[in-house]
């Protein structure tokens, strides 16, 4: 069984370019609250079948997931997926599949995430893991608008 959430969040600025932004592992630094660091475990762009080492501070320690990309249409949609099993969570798995579509000048952005994987305890665990993890998810999505309107703003300038 797994468990599912949902959020959406509309971005003054392209779909080409929100599709961009969530790629963007280098300038992530610059709107995803608690980075460290982020290692890609292979060379050239993002594709799929891309993996990288993703490194945050949370609850005052550093806590490290394994990222890897599932599936690229551009630019319409991304799938990743978190293997919890390579990371600090140890167990599970995490799909997170993003949906852009255009608004006039405008891009929706519908995050669909699922955690699955997990047995006995950790699965009741992850029922009640799963407001934590749409919350975490809403504040990366709201900190990527506010870093692409406001880039977008600077270009029209």
């Amino acid at each position: 069984m797994s468990v599912h959430f949902e959020m959406k969040r509309t971005i003054g600025a392209s779909k080409e370019r929100v599709y961009e932004g969530l790629l963007d592992l280098d300038a992530a630094r610059h709107w995803m609250k608690g980075l460290v660091r982020m290692e890609r475990l292979d060379d050239g762009p993002l594709r799929e079948g891309s993996e990288w080492r993703e490194t945050r501070k949370m609850f005052g320690k550093e806590a490290s997931e394994h990222f890897e990309v599932v599936e690229l249409v551009e630019p319409q949609r991304i799938v990743l997926r978190c293997d919890g099993t390579k990371g600090t969570t140890g167990k599970g798995e995490f799909i997170f599949t993003y949906v852009l579509t255009s608004a006039g000048e405008q891009t929706e952005v519908t995050l669909n995430g699922e955690i699955r994987g997990m047995t006995g305890l950790a699965k009741w665990f992850a029922k009640m893991m799963a407001g934590m993890f749409k919350k975490a998810c809403a504040k990366d999505l709201d900190a990527l608008k506010a870093y692409l309107e406001s880039e977008a703003l600077m270009i029209k300038r």
